[in-house]
C-alpha cells in the first residue's frame, strides 16, 4: 500500500478523492473516445462521470447496467423505430409504452439504472429520427454504444486503480441496490404521467419545428426519477424542484464553459483544463450535504457537453445552449401534466401513497 504522510491523510477526505477519480475518469474517457473514433465524445465523458462511485464494485455494477441498458434500448429502437417513426400516432403509442414501463422500473427495480438507459436510449433515437427521418439509425446506435463503452471502461479502470491506492487510505462504503417487491400504484401513476409528457412531445414534434426534442425527452425522464417517498399523492413539487436545479445547474455550467471557451479560442489545453475544473467543482457540489446536489450534476454535464467537442478546433457554445433549450422544452411539457394532476388528484391517491413503502434509486 502506498504510504501517505499523516498530515496529507488528515487534509483529504473521501469526498475529495471522489472528485479526483471523476476528473481522471472523464479525461481518460475523452482520450479513449478519440482513439476509437467515437463521433460524440461528450457522451463518453458523460459515462466516465456518471458511472463513477466510491466503491469499485458499485462502479463496476453501475457500468455494466449502463452498457446493458444502452444496448437493449438501442436494439429495441432499431427494431421498432423504422415501423413507428413514419406515423406520429404510432410513435406516440410506442413512447407511451416504453417510456412508462422503463420509468416505472427505473423508480422501483433493483436494476433501475439499466432500465433507465433502456428508456433513454430508445427515446433519444426516436426523437432524433422524428426530427431527421434520414438519420442512419444503425450508425447512431453503434456510436452510442462505442461512447458508452469508452466512458464506462475508463471509469472502471480509474476506479480499480484507485481501489488499489487511494481508496485503501480513504475507503468508501458500498451502497446496496434498493428495489421494491410487488406492484406500487403511486409509482405507476407517476411513470404514466412521464409517459404522457413524452407523448405530448411527439405531438408537438409532428405539428411544430421544435429544437432539442431529444434533450427535452431526456429532461422529462431524468427529472421524473424521484424516490417513492418523495412522490406521495403528487410528484409535482419534487419534480419541479429537480427542474429548477437542472436549469440553475445548466445556466451555471454554460456560464463557466463560456469563459473557457472564448478565452481558449480553440486551444485544447485550456479547454481540457476547463473540463477538469468543471468536473471537480460540479462533483464537489453534487457530494455536498444539501438539497441542491442535483444542480452540481447538471453543472458538470453542461460543462462536458460544451467543453468536450469532437474537435477542439471547432468548439462552440451551441451544445450547451441546446442542452438548456432541452431543459426548457421538457419543462414546458411535463409541468402542465403534473400540475393538472396535482390540482385534481383523487383523494384515494393520498391514502394509497401513505401505505406505500418508500424506495429510492
Amino acid at each position: 500500500m502506498i504510504a501517505f504522510p499523516p498530515s496529507l491523510r488528515d487534509r483529504i477526505d473521501a469526498r475529495a478523492v471522489d472528485g479526483v477519480e471523476c476528473v481522471a475518469s472523464v479525461l481518460l474517457a475523452i482520450l479513449v473516445a478519440h482513439a476509437i473514433g467515437a463521433t460524440n465524445v461528450s457522451w463518453a465523458a458523460f459515462a466516465g462521470y456518471m458511472v463513477m462511485r466510491g466503491h469499485v464494485l458499485e462502479t463496476v455494477q453501475r457500468g455494466l447496467l449502463r452498457v446493458v441498458g444502452t444496448l437493449a434500448g438501442g436494439l429495441l429502437a432499431l427494431a421498432a423505430i423504422p415501423l413507428i417513426a413514419p406515423h406520429w400516432w404510432l410513435a406516440a403509442l410506442g413512447i407511451l409504452v416504453i417510456g412508462t414501463v422503463t420509468l416505472y422500473k427505473a423508480i422501483t427495480a433493483k436494476r433501475a439504472y439499466a432500465w433507465l438507459f433502456v428508456g433513454l436510449t430508445f427515446a433519444m433515437v426516436l426523437y432524433d429520427a422524428l426530427h431527421d427521418p434520414e438519420i442512419p439509425l444503425v450508425r447512431f446506435v453503434q456510436t452510442r454504444m462505442l461512447e458508452t463503452a469508452a466512458g464506462t471502461a475508463s471509469c472502471v479502470i480509474v476506479s480499480l486503480l484507485s481501489a488499489l491506492t487511494l481508496r485503501r487510505v480513504w475507503p468508501a462504503a458500498r451502497n446496496a441496490a434498493i428495489g421494491i417487491d410487488g406492484w406500487n400504484r403511486p409509482a405507476a401513476r407517476h411513470a404514466t404521467q412521464g409517459g404522457i409528457a413524452l407523448v405530448l412531445l411527439v405531438m408537438v414534434s409532428a405539428w411544430f419545428d421544435v429544437p432539442a426534442l431529444s434533450a427535452g425527452a431526456i429532461t422529462i425522464m431524468a427529472v421524473m426519477l424521484v424516490p417513492l417517498s418523495g412522490i406521495g399523492a403528487s410528484g409535482f413539487v419534487p419534480v419541479s424542484w429537480r427542474l429548477f436545479y437542472r436549469l440553475i445547474g445548466g445556466l451555471g455550467g454554460a456560464a463557466f464553459s463560456a469563459v473557457f471557451l472564448f478565452t481558449a479560442a480553440g486551444s485544447a489545453p485550456l479547454l481540457i483544463l476547463g473540463t477538469a475544473l468543471g468536473v471537480a467543482i460540479g462533483r464537489h457540489i453534487e457530494n455536498g450535504d444539501h438539497s441542491h446536489r442535483y444542480a452540481g450534476t447538471q453543472f458538470t454535464l453542461t460543462v462536458l457537453v460544451t467543453l468536450v467537442p469532437d474537435s477542439y478546433a471547432g468548439a462552440v457554445i451551441t451544445p450547451g445552449l441546446e442542452r438548456l433549450a432541452g431543459t426548457l422544452v421538457g419543462m414546458a411539457v411535463i409541468e402542465p401534466v403534473l400540475l393538472l394532476w396535482h390540482l385534481f388528484a383523487p383523494r384515494r391517491d393520498t391514502v394509497e401513497s401513505e401505505r406505500s413503502e418508500p424506495g429510492s434509486i
